[in-house]
């Protein structure tokens, strides 16, 4: 049996886990696998009915054993040491950072070279430990960045803002965007009567700033108007789920979703007038507000690097200050009003743009030079 890689990506989360950085990897690894190169991940064993073997996408999926969990954090003492062994068993290793065990998996590969995809600088929210969790979190990414033969980022935008440019930019920086994926035409099945309908859909987690939206739609004086929140309600590093609940009890026009399958995404998006990104945090892209925008959904988004990118390229929506409950709510309404002329172009201007094909193209264009020195 041939114990070599292609390639080895790297990751604290794989799918099942749904977040936009598993997304990349995942999209990544299966396009590499499916023409056909051989590939490895390595990730930890967040859920223990996972198994710690399995092939998945055509991918092979190695799985550490985890001990505990800190924070959004998992503690995996072997992690590390099986991404070691894997990495120096393949041509290319791909590290996703953030990731405390960065500096010391690029490390442990060896002679085998580095493409760090760096998403975004880790964010966590508020406690006593924060400040020296993020430390120890940012020296192991910048040991990586060190060592890298190259380094992904969404976007030059994001990247800049980035703790970490100062040594990204001494490496060669290859600005590919996160793989969208284009739905067919859906059903609007999550639609209730004729008011707007303003959706999200992602990770409910603190920095997505939800709480912002609830508040601005509270505010929203139409009876018929509806806000429907999608997304995985049991995230790495808890959720705001219960938060987002109280503050919305008493408002019936506002619809938590839960997790939608990849089937219902297409239904979601035909079911909306708008879409909300109302991130507290840099995000270094937002797929989810792309994918709308694809599907003929405006958007409203927070004016932060990086994620306010796709919305500067289409012209598709509006960009508010973060945490600007009221401003949010304006410019909700007024997109909400776009004409179906306006949708269908928006859209496709953003497909153009933003089709998972060129993006993968790219990205493994970026693996093979790195594997072949260049």
């Amino acid at each position: 049996m041939n114990s070599r890689y292609d390639a080895c990506v790297v990751l604290n989360y794989y799918a099942p886990y749904t977040s936009g950085l598993t997304r990349v990897a995942m999209d990544v690894a299966e396009s590499l696998a499916a023409d056909g190169k051989r590939v490895a991940v390595v990730a930890s064993r967040h859920d223990p009915a996972l198994p710690r073997f399995e092939v998945r996408g055509g991918v092979h999926v190695h799985r550490a054993r985890v001990a505990a969990r800190i924070g959004r954090g998992v503690v995996s003492p072997g992690f590390a040491s099986l991404a070691g062994r894997i990495a120096r068993r393949s041509d290319v290793v791909n590290l996703h950072v953030p990731m405390l065990e960065a500096g010391l998996i690029a490390r442990a590969a060896r002679g085998t070279p580095v493409v760090v995809h760096h998403h975004d600088d880790v964010w966590l929210s508020g406690g006593a430990t924060a400040k020296a969790q993020i430390a120890v979190v940012d020296a192991s990414v910048a040991a990586a960045l060190r060592r890298a033969a190259a380094v992904v980022v969404a976007n030059l935008d994001h990247a800049k803002s980035s703790r970490h440019w100062a040594i990204m930019e001494q490496r060669r920086v290859c600005a590919v965007p996160p793989p969208c994926r284009e739905r067919g035409p859906g059903k609007p099945v999550f639609r209730d009567g004729a008011g707007p309908h303003i959706g999200f859909l992602g990770r409910m987690a603190p920095e997505k700033g939800l709480h912002h939206l609830v508040r601005a739609f509270r505010d929203w004086d139409d009876p018929a108007a509806r806000l429907l929140l999608a997304g995985d309600e049991s995230v790495a590093g808890g959720d705001v789920v219960a938060r987002l609940r109280g503050q919305a009890a008493g408002d019936g026009r506002i619809r938590f979703l839960g997790r939608l399958e990849e089937p219902a995404i297409a239904d979601f998006h035909a079911s909306l007038d708008a879409f909300a990104l109302p991130s507290v945090a840099e995000e270094s892209f937002g797929i989810t507000q792309t994918e709308a925008m694809m599907s003929g959904v405006p958007v409203v988004a927070s004016d932060l690097p990086g994620m306010r990118v796709p919305l500067q390229t289409t012209g598709f929506g509006e960009l508010v200050e973060s945490g600007d409950a009221d401003g949010l709510r304006e410019a909700l309404r007024r997109v909400a009003r776009y004409p179906a002329g306006r949708r269908s172009a928006g859209a496709a201007v953003a497909t153009a743009a933003f089709g998972m094909k060129s993006s993968l193209d790219a990205y493994a264009a970026v693996l093979e030079a790195a594997a072949a020195g260049s």
